[in-house]
């Protein structure tokens, strides 16, 4: 599996790249703003901000999701079938046992988490364990463990909350806007100003989108990513490709769930809400499920 995750850090650090124009994005967007607005305040924000959440979020975000969904810990003597199979593919992974928790959820679904590999936690819902047998639950734990072999957790987590941070900051300029705080419509040259103030709305209206399609593309692609790894570390694809056909199949809606973290898990969580046309998928957590098991399928391991 070092060969694997080794191909997974280029990629990797390909993404980070990303991330850093992600954040000069931030700083840039927070100076058109701070300019408009004639204030320096809005550009000193948009750096705390995206400094502060990235680092919150970085070390407290397994713990919000966990209590989000009501997650439970599992040891292994409650439930030592779950907790072999992680044991024996983190074996083979080369990683670290993570935490394992249960959602008391009866839609199939699961999730990786946590900071690093040394602090990862796998959680699966009951309803998981329920619908699928020994293979399809190892396809799926491996999807969850090459997540955390990639480092996708902290780069998931960060691309959002920076994109939160971008669509802060356009709701702050739009509301100051309108109630009379800017000034560049009132300079003398006010032709100019007015253009300004225009373009700063626009920028405010298409700055979220930007950085949401962002967020929403990388996730795609470690989910493609997660796939592959999670069938070379079992050596049986179908074993996901079944498991991924179950879990979109069924029909049961989950109780508690979020758009902020429905990208975490290893299938949209909004079931029966997907759409197939083109504009629908650039906006979608996830790749189509129907590609997702062709690729998975047509491995040779």
């Amino acid at each position: 599996m070092a060969s694997i995750y080794t191909q997974a850090d280029s990629n990797t650090r390909k993404t980070w790249f990303l991330i850093t124009g992600f954040l000069v994005f931030i700083i840039a967007i927070g100076w058109l703003f701070s300019y408009l607005l004639n204030s320096n305040a809005i550009l000193y924000i948009a750096i705390f901000l995206s400094v502060f959440m990235s680092f919150s979020s970085y070390w407290w975000s397994d713990k919000i999701v966990l209590s989000m969904y009501r997650a439970v810990p599992i040891e292994h003597n409650k439930n030592p079938e779950l907790y072999h199979v992680i044991e024996n593919l983190c074996i083979t992974a080369g990683l670290p046992i993570p935490k394992i928790y249960i959602i008391p959820e009866l839609q199939p679904n699961a999730f990786a988490t946590g900071r690093d590999k040394n602090h990862a936690v796998v959680a699966v819902t009951q309803g998981l364990l329920n619908r699928l047998d020994k293979s399809e639950l190892q396809g799926v734990l491996a999807h969850e463990l090459s997540h955390i072999g990639n480092k996708d957790m902290l780069l998931s987590t960060v691309v959002a909350v920076l994109a939160g941070v971008v669509a802060v900051l356009a709701n702050m300029f739009m509301r100051i806007s309108f109630w009379g705080g800017g000034r560049r419509s009132n300079d003398d040259n006010g032709n100019i100003g007015m253009i300004l103030m225009v373009l700063g709305i626009f920028a405010a209206i298409l700055a979220p989108i930007a950085a949401t399609l962002v967020q929403l593309a990388i996730s795609r692609k470690r989910e493609f990513l997660a796939d592959a790894d999670g069938a070379l570390l079992t050596r049986y694809p179908e074993g996901l490709a079944r498991a991924l056909e179950k879990i979109s199949s069924d029909p049961t809606p989950m109780i508690i769930t979020n758009d902020a973290t429905s990208s975490l898990f290893i299938d949209s969580p909004y079931k029966g809400k997907q759409k197939t046309h083109c504009f629908a998928k650039m906006f979608s957590t996830h790749p189509p499920i129907e590609e997702r098991i062709k690729l998975l399928r047509d491995m040779e391991v």
